[in-house]
């Protein structure tokens, strides 16, 4: 077999696998955030073994670190550029004008790279032209570079066709792939808050495009800000970067860069879908002039807006008509207040017609680029009519704080409660702190420590302590220390204060529109602690008062046989 023979073997299915006119699609991809949407289109070929799918990357992006890793973890077939531009194919689908794609040979499929068309790039292409409808990059010496250019609202044809009528002439308006993800997962956001460990708090989304206009570099100290002002009890914090920003910067040195926060709680969803499955579990979104606003606004979400200002967003875009018509955060501290008015309002009409005016075809986008990329190929479709791809229930829960500031107020028979991270600045009632979690340094620190039951394993010789074994040792041990406590399930806890008795708190759940809401009983710990400091001894009842929750909370003797329970 010849060199070439070999390669054209590697670019061609074998016969085995295309028994009914087989056909070869490549996806070209620039960076990341072009994969992700490609893959988001996967599902029109779902079911048909007469499609081999390929998969390489398109040379001269700045951003084409781990561009390739979900199709990799995947198991997909990729091929070297060089592969790629000396072979043949039937069918190649890409979401970016940009790069070395007339290199390919074969009937070429443009997708969108994001959502709304709302930005122009200083210094590249046409000045003023919408980044993904410049005609600079759709055209090279008078002919299109697209096959077919799928678009997602008409209103995209029309501005097409306003700036380029040939590259128009190619153009069809299909709608979006990636919100047909996010729409057909709505019913899936308990599911996904469970997943995170919501609970009843607020999930406020902070979004970040790519480059100097963005919310991480116009506003780097916004996430740290927020995760200080906001209550760990009543709010989870989540940061969404652009696929361009963590190939900048790596995503090790992303995280590293926030760890710090992330040991706060803060959620750092995975590089690929994570994403979507974050706006649908929000109940905000904060954003810069990134298109995953539109996404959120498409699906209920309440957005507020941080973007600064700068030369890239159009501000008759889709983006530039939400921002317009949505508040917009000045400062940290004015969050809360946002957010109460917001969410106890009506959603705008403006907002609702911003997204209006980005996605079309709702329900209807897999199907209808079915049938053009299935009439690009010169088969006609297989099968049912496609479905989107699950979006995936985060894997990796996001970081529990195992230290905490405490801010506590008493009155009459009720403790206010708000935990802050270890490392903020302002002034704090006590520091609470997990034993045998949190480092020593809190753990010498903290007024109150506590520790969770947890499961044992066997083993040749166990050893456990008792309850109240661990907390005169853990008393011993940290003379700074005034209550230890030991979080025996969801609604009890056993704890003494230093010099007094064994207690058992009883933590009684939250009825709530046909719910129960449940709170960490470590928080509740922190309000027995405020609360015998002021009232020694028991029985007492008193209100604990915990992310804007309020919970009936006992305090009571403890049996022997409960002191004596082991850990």
């Amino acid at each position: 077999m010849t060199s070439g023979d070999s390669r054209e073997s590697a670019l061609r299915p074998a016969p085995s696998d295309n028994r009914r006119a087989g056909r070869t699609v490549l996806f070209a991809a620039r960076s990341a955030t072009a994969l992700h949407r490609l893959l988001d289109t996967l599902p029109v070929f779902a079911g048909d073994d007469r499609i081999a799918r390929r998969f390489t990357l398109v040379p001269g992006s700045d951003f084409d670190a781990e561009a390739l890793a979900a199709v990799e973890r995947a198991g997909a077939r990729t091929l070297p550029w060089e592969r790629a531009r000396a072979g043949s194919f039937d069918l190649i689908v890409a979401a970016s004008p940009k790069g070395e794609l007339r290199a390919l040979r074969g009937a070429l499929a443009l997708l969108p790279h994001g959502a709304g068309f709302g930005k122009s790039l200083p210094g590249e292409g046409t000045p003023g032209a919408p980044s993904g409808l410049d005609p600079a990059f759709l055209l090279t010496g008078g002919t299109t570079l697209a096959t077919r250019h799928a678009l997602a609202h008409p209103d995209q044809l029309t501005r097409l066709a306003g700036t380029s009528p040939r590259a128009a002439a190619h153009a069809v308006v299909v709608g979006d792939p990636t919100l047909e993800r996010l729409l057909a997962a709505v019913g899936h956001r308990d599911r996904y808050r469970a997943a995170l460990g919501t609970g009843a708090r607020r999930l406020v989304v902070l979004t970040s495009t790519w480059g100097p206009e963005s919310l991480l570099r116009q506003r780097p100290d916004l996430v740290t800000e927020l995760l200080a002002l906001l209550g760990y009890d009543g709010y989870q914090l989540a940061l969404v970067t652009h696929p361009n920003e963590r190939s900048r910067r790596g995503s090790y040195d992303l995280e590293q860069g926030l760890g710090p926060a992330l040991d706060a709680g803060l959620v750092l969803p995975g590089p690929h879908a994570e994403w979507a499955t974050l706006l649908v579990a929000a109940d905000a979104v904060v954003t810069d002039h990134g298109s995953t606003a539109l996404y959120a606004a498409a699906l209920g979400r309440r957005v507020v807006t941080a973007y600064d200002g700068g030369d890239e967003l159009l501000a008759d875009s889709p983006t530039g008509q939400l921002l317009a018509a949505s508040p917009r955060l000045t400062a940290a501290d004015a969050l809360p207040g946002v957010l109460d008015r917001v969410l106890a309002a009506p959603r705008a009409p403006a907002a609702l017609a911003a997204a209006d005016a980005a996605f079309a075809h709702r329900g209807r986008a897999l199907e209808l680029l079915r049938d053009e990329l299935y009439g690009l190929l010169g088969l006609a479709p297989t099968g049912p009519a496609p479905s989107p791809e699950p979006l995936p229930v985060p894997a990796r829960p996001p970081r529990q704080p195992a230290a905490f500031l405490v801010e506590a107020e008493l009155a009459g028979d009720r403790v206010t409660v708000a935990r802050f991270p270890p490392w903020r600045t302002r002034p704090a009632r006590f520091l609470a702190a997990e034993q045998g979690v949190a480092g020593e340094r809190h753990a010498q620190s903290a007024g109150l420590l506590y520790r969770r039951r947890s499961d044992h394993q066997g083993g040749a010789h166990r050893v456990a302590w008792t309850a109240t074994g661990w907390i005169d040792a853990a008393l011993r041990d940290h003379p700074g220390c005034a209550t230890a406590g030991v979080l025996l399930s969801q609604t009890r806890a056993l704890l003494r204060r230093r010099g007094g008795p064994p207690l058992v708190l009883e933590l009684a759940p939250r009825p709530c529109a046909g719910r129960l809401i449940h709170t960490d009983p470590a928080a509740a710990l922190c309000a027995a602690h405020v609360w015998l400091a002021a009232t020694p001894g028991a029985p007492a009842t008193f209100t604990a008062d915990i992310g804007g929750h309020t919970f009936p909370v006992t305090l009571r003797p403890a049996t022997p046989a409960e002191a004596e329970q082991l850990l």
